[in-house]
């Protein structure tokens, strides 16, 4: 297995870890959910905060939610394809705060990315302003079917989708029982009977 492979699969093995314990977890436990030894931990990380910056770095990227977004069917109803469209990126956002969350909660600030041992980059963060344009473009995709029935361009509307679906992503004001369905509908409907 390449280096590569093997930080990629301890990160995942890492992420929920650290979204449960933040900077609290130990690599021990790490090393346990990955299958593999400690010292395994450590020839592929320096030490424990280039594996938790490591883990930040995966839950920022966007490409796990830009596959989800493209695998929505183009020839559902536009309802069914936005609210699929929320589901993947409420999740997302589940993800990111969930780990970021954990960290800060246990006394972990940022630090960014750091240069490896070897001298090596690693991953950067992801670029906000790139991962926000690839997203809409995705959501853009998703009105297009619709282009000819809909008052604003897809473009315009994937913009508002995604700040509606951003600002929700803990429920409607904090209202625990606002569902994606119905945020959904409020947007494509309107609030007038």
């Amino acid at each position: 297995m390449s280096q590569e492979r093997r930080r990629e699969m301890i990160v995942m093995a890492a992420l929920p870890l650290v979204a449960e314990y933040g900077a609290a977890v130990t690599t021990a436990q790490i090393a346990r959910a990955a299958g593999i030894g400690e010292a395994t931990v450590f020839r592929a990380f320096t030490d424990k905060d280039e594996l938790l910056d490591a883990c930040v770095a995966e839950a920022l990227r966007s490409d796990h939610v830009l596959e989800q977004l493209a695998s929505v069917p183009l020839d559902q109803p536009l309802t069914e394809r936005l609210a699929e469209a929320a589901d993947a990126m409420r999740a997302h956002m589940t993800r990111i705060s969930a780990v970021l969350g954990a960290l800060h909660a246990s006394g972990r600030r940022s630090r960014g990315p750091q240069p490896r041992e070897d001298g090596s980059q690693p991953r950067e963060l992801p670029d906000r302003a790139t991962s926000f344009g690839a997203t809409r473009e995705a959501l853009t995709e998703l009105f297009e079917p619709d282009r000819d029935r809909l008052r604003l361009p897809p473009e315009r509307l994937a913009a508002l989708f995604l700040s509606l679906t951003f600002a929700g992503a803990r429920g409607a004001a904090g209202d625990p029982e606002s569902s994606i369905t119905e945020v959904v509908d409020v947007f494509v409907h309107g609030i007038l009977k």
